[in-house]
């Protein structure tokens, strides 16, 4: 059955990312089309970026370049959550997608942000990114505003608007994914 890892894409203490994750998975997990997983950055503990060999040559030296190789070749596709920091997604999530390379290909994503107008410049910023290492983004994504979706900036409160957003992101992210499989397979 098709994997999707759900990656959080903050690190930050306090961060809002984590409640907006398990609020994807918690709906992702009610669908039977595909197995969904919530991998947090947090327990990867990725330094800046410290190979001494370009990602695409897929030579890792390190143990723990390794073992976040090895988490993420398992997935099919991806939910990216990311927030917008400084108009864009956060030097957590930049440096572990860096690390990578072959992982990454010929895999789909979708996005689901957050931020003061919805974290869409930083999902904008994330396509550029995902397109250079042959992920292919899906066009709908869920965008929570910290205005309007949680309480005082931090509590987590979606509007029930965006469940039928995200149900949509979802149907394209499993889609694309099955779509993808026989080039992952040559």
């Amino acid at each position: 059955m098709t994997k999707i890892g759900i990656i959080i894409g903050s690190t930050r203490p306090g961060r809002n990312g984590e409640a907006v994750a398990k609020w994807v998975y918690e709906q992702a997990s009610l669908r039977s089309d595909a197995n969904f997983e919530l991998v947090d950055l947090l327990d990867f503990n990725l330094p800046h970026l410290d190979e001494i060999m370009p990602p695409s040559f897929g030579q890792y030296a390190n143990e723990h370049t390794k073992r976040w190789a090895a988490k993420i070749a398992e997935f099919d596709g991806f939910v990216f959550v990311t927030p917008e920091y400084n108009h864009s997604t956060s030097g957590s999530l930049k440096n572990a997608i860096d690390y990578l390379y072959g992982e990454w290909n010929n895999k789909a994503a979708a996005i689901v942000s957050y931020g003061s107008l919805g974290g869409t410049r930083a999902a904008e910023h994330l396509r550029l990114i995902l397109g250079e290492l042959q992920i292919a983004d899906v066009r709908n994504q869920v965008a929570f505003s910290l205005m309007t979706d949680f309480e005082n900036f931090s509590v987590f409160k979606p509007s029930d608007g965006h469940l039928s957003a995200l149900q949509t992101t979802l149907d394209q992210l499993v889609a694309w994914s099955n779509a993808l499989a026989p080039l992952r397979t040559t």
